[in-house]
């Protein structure tokens, strides 16, 4: 199971919606085979793991399967799972954690039973569900996790007062930022970061790999962003989020309107949609009202906390302090030099990043 919880990690941000699952199949104490879900059509792990079986010439007859979640037995992109290892023979199927989806919920153990195939569940059950936590939040919550990256020079600074924007923290760090990303479903700011920065808020310094680039939310209360900021670009899709009834709009990107859009209940209605949506991994990238606002609202997961060595010199501040992380429930997970800048991790209690390399994904 173990080795079917690393494999899952390779199909991480690269199946969103679907959850990362890994299977291997065991025959005479032996791995025969192995298989993860890739890609959002692809075959899903354990269909993955039969078509290895046959590529090497295993016979799947009486092997055991272990899977990191229990499989489905429903037609969607992919025909069943269940189905598939009726098919291929499997004696029993060993199980990390059960499905919390409705189209599963206990459905694919039921079948596997009633074909009189040996069913377990529960091994490493915490490991595997701490892989696929965005997937369990969304199925039991249908709201993202949200995870909130801030970044200040040596004195919290977060900007200067005058001159133009400009990056403070290392090559390395921004290699981070970007994995970050690559992490995530969406990337959102507030229409300062726009107007100041104008971003692009696009993967660009490290590998896509097969995964789509994030949806680009801007929170802009006053329609304050023009049409040609570089967000809005074709690269990426985006979200325009406001709160007035009638504004003008860029005819190319999506626009909704929520009232008290900087208000706590707005954030709450934002997360609701966005849920709806089908987003599980949500980045907040900036500016500091933003961050203020959404640690005010109890509402931030997990938080980087980004130090530069460097000053800037007079600007706006922006302090973490220990009233943000406890409204949080935010406690200090790791933190590290290794990019040259200070970067702690801090996340809710009891709630581990997916995996030991977030937010670089496992070879």
């Amino acid at each position: 199971m173990a080795r079917a919880i690393e494999i899952a990690e390779r199909g991480l941000a690269r199946v969103s919606p679907n959850p990362p699952v890994g299977c291997v199949l065991v025959r005479d104490g032996r791995i025969i085979a192995e298989g993860w879900h890739d890609r959002i059509g692809n075959l899903h792990a354990e269909q993955a793991a039969i078509a290895d079986a046959e590529e090497r010439g295993e016979p799947t007859e009486g092997a055991t399967a272990y899977v990191t979640l229990e499989p489905c037995n429903h037609f969607g992109r992919t025909p069943p799972c269940t189905q598939a290892l009726l098919w291929a023979g499997i004696d029993s199927v060993i199980i990390a954690a059960k499905d919390p989806n409705p189209n599963v919920r206990g459905h694919g153990i039921r079948v596997l039973e009633e074909a009189g195939i040996e069913v377990r569940y529960g091994m490493l059950k915490l490991e595997a569900e701490t892989q696929m936590q965005a997937f369990m939040r969304w199925c039991h919550h249908r709201r993202p996790i949200v995870t909130l990256k801030m970044a200040v020079d040596a004195k919290n600074r977060v900007d200067t007062d005058s001159g133009a924007s400009t990056r403070f923290t290392t090559e390395k760090s921004l290699n981070f930022a970007h994995a970050l990303r690559r992490q995530t479903d969406a990337i959102l700011v507030g229409s300062g970061t726009v107007v100041r920065d104008n971003p692009s808020l696009t993967v660009r310094h490290v590998p896509l790999d097969g995964v789509d680039q994030p949806l680009r939310i801007v929170l802009d209360r006053r329609g304050r962003v023009s049409s040609d900021a570089k967000v809005w670009n074709q690269e990426a899709p985006s979200l325009h989020i406001h709160g007035l009834e009638n504004i003008e709009e860029n005819m190319d990107v999506e626009s909704i309107a929520i009232a008290d859009l900087n208000e706590e209940k707005g954030l709450h209605d934002l997360l609701d949609l966005l849920g709806d949506r089908g987003i599980q991994e949500l980045l907040i990238e900036g500016g500091p009202k933003i961050w203020t606002s959404f640690l005010e609202a109890g509402l931030v997961d997990r938080l980087i906390h980004i130090r530069s060595r460097e000053e800037i010199g007079s600007g706006p501040r922006m302090i973490l302090d220990e009233a943000h992380l406890d409204s949080n429930n935010l406690l200090l997970h790791s933190e590290s030099e290794d990019t040259g800048d200070w970067i702690q991790i801090y996340t809710k209690s009891n709630f581990k990043p997916p995996n030991s390399t977030w937010p670089y994904p496992s070879s």
